[in-house]
């Protein structure tokens, strides 16, 4: 019995190399967005402060339960501390792209960045 690599011929070989190639070359080209310019820091849906992401500085925003302080840097921006028990928005990380977004829910705080060519949001990674 012959197995399915035996029945591949040459022009299948060079199909799915040029297939390969086509893929590998468009990813990077279609996939990235713009890059982001802007911090956004809502308090319970509303927008309580907005940062251009070309300086450092650190805003704290009063929560329910307490400080949740936001760092940026030039080009990305992160939760720093919250006083939320898992710690979920403060282990994202550094976001760095467009529509990324860090929501600490028990006190009602979420930081996203916005940008003029926005790429898939952070529910898409």
């Amino acid at each position: 019995m012959k197995t399915w690599l035996a029945l591949l011929r040459p022009g299948d070989w060079a199909a799915a190399l040029a297939a390969a190639l086509v893929v590998g070359v468009s990813f990077p080209l279609l996939w990235t967005g713009g890059r982001a310019e802007r911090a956004v820091v809502r308090l319970d849906g509303r927008v309580v402060a907005e940062f251009p992401l070309s300086s450092p500085r650190r805003y704290a925003v009063a929560g329910p339960l307490g400080e949740t302080l936001i760092e940026i840097a030039p080009g990305r921006a992160r939760v720093l501390s919250d006083p939320g028990p898992r710690q979920y928005c403060v282990k994202q990380g550094w976001l760095t792209r467009p529509n990324a977004i860090a929501i600490c829910a028990p006190n009602h705080v979420s930081l996203s960045l916005s940008g003029r060519d926005p790429s898939h949001d952070s529910i898409n990674y």
